[in-house]
């Protein structure tokens, strides 16, 4: 615990938001879920590389069925907007199977309501949506959620796979980080 007491001093983080018992209390409990849920079908898992990672990986182990994964990776064109560039295609394709996507995070839903559209084209038996964290107060697009850990306040995050720059994906907590960090 002293490294991760040393890791919360960090100046640029706020506080701890959700701790690692918290974390995994709510994985166990959205594994269970889908183990239920999806038994006796063909489930896909996919995420988005990279923030998706953390997650995607200790649910899996609490998903008590045959399953696959994939993995995407996307970059939103320049200027913004909710138009993305996939830079990584999934390598299987999921036509006639149940896709379950992981999130970290949903903030405005923009990029993955334009993702699940994409998605939709390529015939999967089912798509859903699984998130660890709701930003649910950003929300611009309109998003069904399946599976949701956390609604969180409007605060940037980082830890559990979310970064800042690339710091801090390794932290097992979320944290929010300090206003003036942002501001």
């Amino acid at each position: 615990m002293r490294g991760r007491t040393a890791i919360l001093a960090d100046p640029l983080l706020d506080r701890m938001l959700l701790s690692p018992d918290e974390i995994m209390d709510k994985v166990e409990e959205l594994g269970a879920a889908i183990t239920r849920d999806y038994a006796g079908k063909d489930l896909v898992l996919l995420t988005v590389l990279r923030g998706g990672l953390i997650f995607l990986a200790d649910l899996c182990r609490h998903i008590e069925l045959p399953l696959s994964m994939d993995f995407m990776s996307i970059s939103s064109y320049a200027g913004g907007g909710a138009a993305v560039r996939i830079t990584k295609d999934l390598d299987d394709p999921i036509e006639g199977r149940h896709v379950l996507v992981i999130e970290d995070i949903i903030d405005t839903g923009l990029t993955l309501h334009y993702l699940m559209g994409i998605l939709r084209q390529r015939q999967p038996a089912s798509l859903e949506v699984c998130t660890l964290l709701d930003k649910d107060a950003r929300r611009i697009a309109d998003l069904s959620i399946a599976y949701r850990g956390y609604c969180i306040p409007d605060r940037f995050v980082v830890g559990y796979g979310l970064d800042l720059g690339g710091r801090f994906r390794n932290l097992p907590f979320v944290a929010t980080l300090k206003d003036e960090v942002m501001g």
